[in-house]
């Protein structure tokens, strides 16, 4: 098995490589000190398992995860223990809190290998889903990859969020971006002093309206600092005014 280490504590890789040379079936391939090197050898190497830790430079591990196109097994290694839900919602095997002991850390190999051989014809883990809640951490920057290269959209640059069937598209001042991800997840995790969902299909940024207009008994047109328009749903209309008191 194929293994590579994401993780930017150089301490925390030599202890990991150090246990793996006593587990005969497993290879380090690899060591990377940040999220965007981490990513290009997932997508290069294409490893079996990957000891990933969460808050490094660049890109995050969760962020990181959301590029991955073929998910290889992931036991996240950190020194954060408030992550822990996130990650086995993200289908993560296992999560190793530093700093962990050796036994712990068998342990945790031991999952993987039995995983593999339930899952003997396909030893990926489901593809990653973005539908989580996390009230106590809500979305700061959403990292999107488009023709080859990655973007990283601050909360603060968003106007607005419009669906589009199974994808999202991320409105800025000046550009869009288009993401696999749900409504839901949005509405879910971006602040809520700032964010209001005024239609199905349609959250924004309080912070960007320009102006509102009467559209008819039950809903308004939103006009957005950018000269961009979003109508809003009669729940919508509710939810706006309760948020700006008009």
């Amino acid at each position: 098995m194929k293994a590579i280490i994401i993780d930017d504590e150089i301490l925390a890789i030599q202890i990991i490589k150090e246990y793996v040379q006593e587990i005969s079936n497993i290879e380090i391939i690899g060591e990377y000190q940040n999220g965007f090197d981490g990513l290009k050898a997932i997508h290069e190497l294409k490893p079996d398992l990957v000891f990933l830790d969460i808050q490094m430079p660049k890109l995050t591990g969760f962020e990181m995860l959301e590029l991955v196109e073929n998910m290889p097994i992931i036991i996240f290694t950190t020194a954060y223990e408030e992550y822990a839900l996130k990650a086995f919602e993200k289908n993560a095997t296992d999560y190793l809190l530093k700093p962990f002991s050796k036994s712990r850390f068998m342990q945790a190999v031991q999952k993987v290998q039995k995983q593999v051989l339930e899952n003997a014809t396909n030893v990926n883990i489901k593809g990653i889903t973005e539908d989580v809640v996390s009230d106590e951490h809500p979305l700061n920057r959403v990292v999107v990859k488009e023709l080859g290269k990655i973007f990283i959209v601050s909360v603060n640059d968003i106007y607005f969020i419009t669906a589009a069937d199974d994808y999202v598209v991320i409105n800025t001042e000046k550009k869009e971006y288009v993401k696999n991800a749900t409504m839901k997840f949005y509405e879910k995790n971006l602040p809520l002093s700032n964010f209001v969902r005024v239609h199905r299909s349609a959250i924004v940024n309080i912070n960007f309206i320009k102006e509102i207009q009467a559209y008819n008994k039950d809903s308004h047109i939103i006009i957005m600092k950018n000269g961009k328009s979003v109508k809003t749903s009669r729940q919508g209309s509710i939810e706006l005014k309760k948020n700006l008191s008009f």
